[in-house]
């Protein structure tokens, strides 16, 4: 019987939601204060750290759940890094950019969403949103590094120059945004040296 319960259990479990079981289960993820409706049947979810944006279509058969992350112009020297995520690591929810923004963004058919799939998407947005671009920063620096060992290397380079024609780059403009402070920049400078050492003997 407890067998044929836990079935029974997880087959009503796995039934598509509602709208009123959305609204349920946002109230239950988050504060019921948190949880706006927005008529007829959408809600924005208001916390101190984002905004989340749950909409259903007019006819009730798609959700799209969104939260944004932060102005696409801050994203821009990274675009790509956003799409290779996409493909990579980022499984049912996505980056997209709209109206000036980088989103986190979920889709899924209203008649096949449960609630095990609608708080995993949830989750994974907000997770998008804490880690920021800072993985995919880290990516990309990681790999120009690369190029620079190598051909630091191939051209009889020490890593001792190498550090310091990094200086020379970001002192003449060549790399980095000119738009940084140079707090700003001495940071950016001070990450791509301490990954300079680290990787140089493994390329």
């Amino acid at each position: 019987m407890q067998r044929q319960g836990a079935r029974l259990e997880k087959k009503v479990n796995r039934e598509p939601m509602t709208p009123q079981e959305i609204a349920n289960t946002l109230t239950e993820l988050f504060d019921a204060a948190s949880v706006q409706t927005i008529p007829p049947d959408s809600w924005q979810v208001e916390t101190p750290a984002f905004r989340l944006l749950v909409l259903l279509t007019e006819d009730l058969s798609w959700v799209r759940v969104l939260l944004p992350i932060m102005p696409a112009e801050t994203a821009q020297p990274v675009l790509a890094g956003l799409l290779e995520a996409n493909f990579d690591e980022t499984q049912e929810v996505r980056y997209a950019i709209s109206q000036g923004v980088v989103w986190g963004v979920f889709h899924h058919n209203c008649h096949t969403l449960v609630e095990d799939d609608f708080k995993s998407a949830i989750a994974g947005l907000v997770s998008l949103h804490e880690q920021g671009l800072s993985e995919i920063y880290n990516r990309q620096i990681e790999s120009r590094i690369g190029e620079i060992i190598k051909a630091a290397k191939q051209q009889g380079q020490t890593l001792e120059t190498t550090l310091q024609n990094l200086d020379h780059l970001y002192s003449e403009g060549l790399m980095g945004d000119l738009s940084q402070t140079t707090q700003e920049r001495e940071q950016v400078l001070s990450t791509w040296k301490r990954q300079l050492e680290k990787l140089w003997g493994t390329v």
